[in-house]
């Protein structure tokens, strides 16, 4: 059975193109994007670990980490990097996991078999500080990643965190937000700005 929302991230030792990292080590009370590409020297990958390394202040700013994954080795990666700089404009500035023998990738569920080969589909996991699994995405691998959405989640669960809210379809950060449901209008005008009671159920207020 694969991970669900609210399971621990499985912890593991490899090696990647940053040396040897034990994850929740690395990671540590960072948040985390770790997420599988299908092999080395394919096209859509390149393009996905290039907008990874262009977004690396983006991810800073948000205390969160990325790591990558394939099931090739550690120097087949190395080799690989050069061409995701040359195409994206960015260097490689994240660990790319090596996991030839499979083992990350089966912990995590990657590899589908009904996708035909061995190789893993293109998983996403967003990770909390405390090692919880909080989004997980599937895409294909004909369909390279949305990585604006990846960032816009990561704003969203820190955002609910922080606060008793929820954020409506299409959000993005400075939107307005719902009220969550365990907070009456009441107190609701007392914590959180321009409260609009468009249902009993459904409450919207500035971002606070």
């Amino acid at each position: 059975m694969g991970l669900r929302l609210g399971d621990t991230a499985p912890d593991f030792t490899a090696t990647t193109t940053d040396g040897e990292i034990t994850f929740h080590e690395w990671k540590k009370d960072s948040w985390a994007v770790f997420f599988s590409h299908p092999a080395d020297f394919t096209p859509v990958c390149t393009t996905e670990l290039g907008r990874t390394a262009a977004l690396q202040s983006e991810f800073q700013k948000r205390n969160t980490k990325a790591l990558a994954l394939s099931v090739d080795p550690v120097d087949q990666h190395n080799a690989w990097a050069p061409d995701i700089a040359e195409v994206a404009g960015s260097a490689l500035n994240f660990p790319i996991v090596a996991d030839p023998d499979h083992r990350v990738a089966e912990l995590y569920d990657m590899i589908h078999p009904g996708e035909g080969d061995t190789s893993t589909v293109r998983s996403v996991f967003i990770i909390d500080p405390a090692n919880k699994v909080r989004l997980s995405l599937t895409y294909p691998k004909s369909v390279g990643r949305n990585f604006d959405e990846i960032i816009r989640v990561i704003d969203a669960l820190q955002a609910t965190d922080a606060n008793p809210i929820a954020t409506p379809a299409d959000w993005k950060p400075g939107d307005r937000v719902i009220v969550a449901i365990s907070v009456s209008t009441e107190d609701a005008k007392k914590r959180f700005r321009n409260v609009e009671e468009t249902k009993p159920y459904l409450r919207f207020a500035d971002a606070p």
